[in-house]
């Protein structure tokens, strides 16, 4: 059905159309173009990084940066089972091996004490997933990486905007990766960007993402690379987007206070934010107190023309990982009880309170 209110429509208020224009006249609308060198540029100024590189999406991204650090057959890589498929997918596509960790209660964030415990010889990396916009706790875990000489990677996709004790979300792995997919806070339609601080990861990464191209010599490759470029257009875009970013993230707060105001006394948990942390609410999110509770609310809300989303299924449940037994007891409970409201930033008032109030007459308030 079409929703009278959807779960996310992207803001596209500024330069998009623009740019895009001025790709199409200059007929620069590929993989080269100055509005890549543009975006790249601005976003590692905007996340305080010092390197960015542009790729076609943001599972590109987490994979590139695996085989940057030369994650491959025989590693584990640590991951919360509480993601977006995409986090361990490309650990797979690497020949590595994903160890599924649980969550915090508090935050849903990965919890540091299980991945502590789930460490060994073959572990070769962290990745730190920031889920719905929330942040890790990322002293722990860069404490963690750091005390077993392992790598940290961060997977940004759902945390543009999101700090840490003041830092953006990025800034403290090793390697670090976000998605500008058309459902994110900032948008590319389809693209990603991998960043870093260390200038050899940078270059090696760019290297693979440009099929392994010499520098040296035309058509000549030396390694086996992957055509991970982002187009022109997409930059342009993306470029347009980060001239708005600061009033798109308020926007995504003053939707976050609307619903907690219009929620509140109501038999549901909002995704809270912890101290030190600034919540993107790249989704704004809920818990209800069981699973049955969370299908008859999501129906509900669909007959009234609300769309709503569950919180991802533990990638430890789901078909190719069930070989291996796991009770991951947090993250399954949050699963099954999570729900994700219409979080666009350019919802009305009038809008948000269709929402509380069709979920006040579900629970007879």
């Amino acid at each position: 059905m079409g929703f009278k209110i959807p779960l996310y429509i992207p803001r596209l208020g500024g330069n998009e159309k623009k740019y895009v224009n001025e790709c199409l006249d200059s007929t620069w609308i590929s993989s080269k173009g100055k509005f890549i060198k543009e975006f790249e540029d601005m976003f590692a100024d905007y996340t305080g990084v010092k390197y960015a590189t542009s790729v076609t999406n943001g599972t590109t991204a987490l994979h590139l940066a695996l085989e940057t650090l030369g994650i491959t057959k025989g590693d584990d890589v640590i991951v919360p089972t509480f993601t977006y498929i995409a986090s361990v997918s490309a650990i797979i596509y690497t020949g590595a091996t994903p160890v599924f960790v649980d969550s915090l209660e508090s935050t849903w964030q990965m919890d540091p004490e299980d991945v502590k415990r789930k460490i060994t010889p073959k572990t070769k990396a962290i990745m730190a997933v920031h889920l719905y916009g929330h942040m890790c706790d990322m002293d722990a875990l860069r404490k963690i990486a750091d005390d077993n000489e392992l790598f940290l990677i961060e997977d940004c996709a759902e945390a543009f905007g999101s700090t840490y004790k003041g830092k953006h979300a990025g800034t403290f792995g090793d390697i670090s990766t976000f998605s500008f997919y058309g459902n994110k806070t900032i948008t590319t339609g389809e693209g990603g960007m991998l960043v870093t601080n260390d200038y050899y990861l940078f270059e090696k990464a760019y290297h693979l993402k440009m099929h392994g191209v010499s520098t040296v010599r035309e058509y000549w490759h030396d390694v086996i690379g992957y055509n991970y470029r982002m187009t022109n257009i997409c930059a342009a875009i993306g470029l347009a987007q980060l001239e708005e970013a600061g009033e798109t993230l308020a926007k995504k707060r003053r939707l976050r206070d609307m619903y907690n105001e219009g929620l509140k006394s109501l038999p549901v948990i909002p995704h809270a934010e912890a101290e030190g942390v600034y919540h993107s609410y790249w989704m704004y999110s809920i818990l209800v107190d069981n699973v049955k509770i969370r299908t008859a609310l999501r129906e509900f809300l669909y007959e009234k023309g609300i769309e709503t989303r569950p919180t991802f299924y533990p990638a430890h449940t789901m078909p190719m990982f069930t070989h291996v037994y796991h009770k991951i007891r947090i993250a399954e409970e949050l699963a099954i009880r999570g729900i994700n409201l219409p979080s666009f930033p350019e919802m009305k008032t009038e809008q948000v309170n269709e929402v509380c109030t069709a979920i006040k007459t579900f629970f007879k308030y």
